[in-house]
């Protein structure tokens, strides 16, 4: 079985030398955790410039759902270069971004009674979405909940309530949006305990917030991750998202599902919201919708998406080749990978919680499919937040050729690509329980 290859020291000679321009000439804004440069990739396999080898458990930040450089998306972005690579599907039509509207819109729920609306990534199906919600329902008031990440354009950085980071030196944001805590279960913001607390988080909207801060009448959209990403891969009760849902329709108020981290799969389903059976009015898309090529879609009932011409739009959204890709990665998807998420999720599942009967500090191991995360605490009674242990145990995978990322205060999420194998799962575990290891020494 392949296995990691660590040949120089991190970063070795030549990928330093990039790192030494990048820092020169690329926006310091960027977050690197460690000093990883991609110099190819095959399937979960990345090769740096000084030929060091890692085992990608990122897939790009969720996004190369089908693996790096699939040789069916592959080709199917060749053969669409060497046709069209772009003709503003804004203002004029063409068969890719037609035939990936109609794949869409028949795949999220609603009897393929569905519109699309194509831009380049997460935020700016985020962004759609938040302006759509306001034209069709013609209020101005939003609800988004605390730990949510939705993008860093004004629009979706007002829905965000990540890393205050994120906004600051930004304000004023766009006013009219109110956060509430997520049904974060491990840490509950009531202090009460499933299930006898009788989903209070959803009691508290209507009880409380809606009787004396919000009036409802006047809330055009909750905005909602199925399963937090940048939370803390924070997986809510059963029953949260229908009672919530529930309550925004009794307000006559649009449910939008931020489906960019969860959805494609991922989670052993198509979207993330299926698992707890519920059709949002509206749903935005982007990651691992086409491979590693920039798409983002926001989808909505035809009743909703009846905005006019002009309202808006992007000159790049929905290009030829991304749409190419995302019909391509569809098939994947359809063909057997959301399938490989479910069963190599119930092993990476399993193989954690074994680690977890032996190492304290695994506070909670929680996920769906292959959206796994694990909650790193100083003790397990006080569920004390420990990312300094999160952050170290990142940097030694890292040094061992694993690549994970944090999200969260102290978690570490495992996203690998759909493609993962057995002996990929077991490779990741056996290297995570050594880095883990090393940070408890």
């Amino acid at each position: 079985m392949k296995k990691p290859q660590i040949k120089t020291a991190l970063p070795g000679p030549a990928a330093k030398a990039l790192i030494d321009v990048d820092r020169k000439h690329v926006s310091p804004s960027y977050t690197r955790g460690y000093p990883l440069v991609a110099e190819k990739a095959k399937g979960l396999w990345i090769t740096d410039p000084d030929g060091n080898v890692f085992l990608d458990f990122t897939a790009g930040i969720a996004v190369c759902a089908t693996g790096h450089c699939h040789p069916r998306v592959v080709a199917a972005i060749k053969k669409q270069a060497d046709r069209l690579l772009h003709m503003s599907g804004t203002d004029f039509y063409y068969t890719s971004q037609i035939r990936l509207a109609e794949k869409l819109a028949c795949l999220v729920p609603g009897d393929c009674d569905s519109r699309v609306y194509f831009g380049n990534s997460g935020a700016e199906a985020v962004e759609a979405a938040f302006k759509l919600a306001r034209w069709y329902t013609k209020r101005e008031l939003n609800i988004a909940f605390f730990g949510a990440f939705h993008g860093r354009t004004m629009g979706a950085l007002s829905l965000t309530a990540s890393k205050v980071i994120q906004k600051k030196h930004y304000n004023p944001l766009i006013p009219g949006i109110t956060h509430i805590p997520y049904a974060y279960c491990y840490r509950c913001p009531y202090n009460v305990c499933y299930p006898s607390c009788g989903l209070e988080c959803v009691r508290w909207v209507e009880e409380s917030l809606f009787r004396t801060t919000v009036p409802p009448e006047e809330v055009a959209a909750i905005f909602v991750e199925p399963i937090q990403g940048e939370g803390g891969y924070i997986v809510p009760p059963p029953e949260f998202h229908q009672r919530l849902h529930a309550v925004a329709k009794k307000y006559g108020i649009l449910y939008v599902a931020d489906e960019v981290q969860a959805g494609m799969g991922r989670t052993g389903k198509m979207f993330a919201m299926q698992h707890f059976g519920v059709t949002p009015d509206i749903i935005a898309l982007a990651k691992g919708i086409a491979s590693g090529m920039p798409l983002g879609a926001m989808v909505a009932h035809s009743d909703i998406m009846v905005w006019e011409a002009g309202s808006h739009a992007s000159t790049f959204g929905g290009n030829p080749v991304s749409c190419s890709a995302a019909l391509a990665t569809i098939e994947l998807l359809e063909g057997g990978l959301i399938r490989n998420a479910t069963e190599r999720g119930a092993q990476l599942m399993k193989g954690l919680r074994d680690l977890q009967q032996s190492r304290e500090c695994m506070g909670d191991v929680r996920g769906k499919g292959l959206m796994v995360g694990v909650e790193l605490v100083r003790e397990r009674n006080t569920k004390q937040p420990a990312p300094d242990w999160r952050n170290t145990l990142v940097q030694n995978a890292f040094k061992r050729g694993l690549l994970l990322l944090g999200c969260g205060e102290s978690t570490v999420r495992f996203c690998p690509a759909l493609t993962v194998s057995s002996d990929e799962i077991d490779l990741c575990l056996s290297i995570f329980a050594d880095a883990l290891d090393e940070v408890l020494a």
